[in-house]
């Protein structure tokens, strides 16, 4: 039970500490990082974790307290102040390892809002464990029976809480994670039809009248079709080099976090991004970038 204790407690710990790690790159992004991963898995993963694990945390604690307070001796184990040095240690390396963090970064001009926050995240939570554990090795007692560590205890709890609670305006809604995947899979298949386009005129030299004449049984591509509606994408040929693609979307680019707030970054999600709604991208192929393919001649 112990052992479990240990464990929980720092999954726990790493799952808060991931949170507030994600709403920091949330609302405090960095310039000079242009690109950022989705937060909504990373997120997922931290509420997971502390809905399930940190009521285990609570509930094996209070049964070993429990325990010792019916049987002292229990208290003496060796498996249970091992345990509690160990974790003294690492929260002791953690904050040593915390400070030495700030002095290089400082040293290095990169002393910013965004990594002191992240350092004053994990100095907390190292400072919350080391405080509870140092006082379980030198008290007799439970915990919620001392004034000073109850309110402690349940302050930690709160803070947890709320931290956990805020993660789903943070990613928002199973239901508007859901909404926000089928729009992730549109704007994937518009791009691979986007691609089977251009390799048509590099190929043929001219546009597609309509999707379905992208479809090859020899390379085996099949248009793909709304992950929703089962309805095909439309598209319109606009020119001899440019056509347009439009889908229905469920969700605005952003607002269920598919991306944090960053500066533009070259080459990449930029030209997908869309509202709820009908939407429609207007591509244009520029005959330098995208050239003709040579026909193979026989011999």
């Amino acid at each position: 039970m112990h052992l479990l204790a240990i464990v929980a407690l720092y999954i726990s710990a790493v799952s808060f500490g991931t949170l507030l790690f994600n709403y920091i790159d949330r609302f405090f992004p960095d310039p000079l990082v242009p690109y950022y991963a989705s937060l909504s898995n990373a997120v997922r993963w931290a509420i997971a974790s502390l809905l399930i694990v940190f009521p285990v945390y609570g509930w094996v604690s209070w049964v070993l307290r429990r325990d010792e307070a019916r049987d002292p001796a229990k208290r003496e184990l060796r498996i249970r102040k091992w345990l509690l040095y160990f974790t003294l240690f690492a929260a002791a390396v953690v904050i040593i390892g915390d400070l030495v963090a700030v002095i290089y970064n400082f040293l290095g001009g990169d002393l910013t809002i965004r990594f002191i926050l992240k350092v004053a995240s994990v100095l907390f939570i190292a400072a919350l464990v080391f405080i509870y554990y140092l006082w379980q090795l030198r008290s007799s007692g439970p915990a919620l029976r001392d004034p000073r560590m109850r309110w402690f205890a349940w302050g930690a709890i709160l803070v947890v809480a709320v931290a956990t609670i805020g993660g789903f305006f943070l990613i928002g809604s199973p239901f508007q994670m859901r909404l926000a995947r089928f729009d992730e899979r549109r704007v994937q298949d518009l791009q691979n039809i986007q691609w089977q386009i251009i390799n048509y005129w590099q190929k043929k030299e001219r546009l597609p009248d309509s999707i379905a004449q992208l479809r090859d049984d020899i390379s085996g591509f099949i248009p793909p079709q709304d992950p929703e509606s089962n309805a095909a994408y439309e598209y319109a040929r606009r020119s001899n080099l440019q056509f347009e693609l439009c889908a229905i979307f469920k969700t605005e680019t952003g607002a269920t976090d598919s991306r944090i707030p960053q500066p533009v970054l070259e080459g990449r999600a930029e030209s997908w991004s869309h509202g709820a709604g009908r939407v429609c991208f207007l591509r244009t192929i520029d005959p330098e970038l995208y050239r003709l393919q040579e026909p193979v001649l026989k011999r």
